[in-house]
């Protein structure tokens, strides 16, 4: 019965199966090095790198942190994503949000502590990773996607509140996070029935011409050699 449940939520529970192995993993004797190369990003490394490993980097939890809440909170999180929002855009908006705050982070390093959204330079050595811009951004998407105004705003409220107190770079990228989920949510509002109808008339557009070519085709096969076609 317990597996049944786990599988209706496959990208639950892989996600929360990740978090808490790398958390076990960093951990672990040589461990923290291994999940340094694989899945920590840093504002300082090079940009491709930083691409390459912002996947992996939202399953990484926090050292200094408890595991607990944030495997909770993945859970629950990512398990309504997948009904409200489906699969698809659940890793969309997760992984979009979650790269627009690693994005973020270089920006402001790079743009110094003189600017408003600035940081001094030895931000850029920070271990940026978790999945708490994932599970903020899914927050404001589910809450957008039922209507449910009171949530999207508490959660605005909180980040805003939670970045201005603490102006440091895990809140201000949950601001960030905040951002591109509304304006996700807003674009798939807007243009989200566009695109499915645009591939839904070229399938059939192809399928159709797929049809007649085998007609032809057929047709063809049918005549003698040196038959003239009207």
């Amino acid at each position: 019965m317990a597996r049944k449940r786990f599988a209706a939520f496959p990208l639950a529970t892989v996600a929360t199966f990740l978090i808490l192995l790398f958390s076990i993993v960093q951990h672990l004797p040589g461990g923290e090095r291994f999940v340094n190369h694989i899945g920590v990003v840093r504002a300082s490394l090079p940009l491709d790198l930083s691409l390459l490993r912002t996947p992996l980097s939202l399953y990484v939890p926090a050292l200094d942190l408890p595991v607990w809440g944030a495997l909770a909170q993945v859970f629950v999180v990512f398990a309504i994503a997948e009904v409200v929002l489906g699969r698809r855009m659940t890793l969309v908006v997760a992984y979009a949000c979650t790269l627009a705050g690693t994005l973020f982070a270089r920006v402001g390093v790079a743009i110094g502590p003189g600017h408003l959204f600035g940081f001094p330079k030895w931000v850029a050595y920070v271990r940026d990773t978790g999945p708490s811009a994932a599970v903020v951004a899914l927050a404001i998407c589910i809450a957008f996607r039922t209507r449910a105004w009171f949530t999207a705003t508490l959660v605005v409220v909180l980040m805003v509140g939670e970045a201005v107190v603490l102006p440091n770079l895990a809140g201000l990228e949950h601001v960030v996070a905040v951002i591109t989920a509304l304006l996700i949510a807003v674009s798939v509002e807007v243009f989200g029935d566009f695109w499915p109808r645009v591939l839904a008339g070229v399938g059939a557009a192809t399928s159709v011409a797929t049809v007649a070519s085998l007609e032809v085709a057929k047709e063809a096969r049918r005549r003698p050699a040196g038959a003239v076609i009207p």
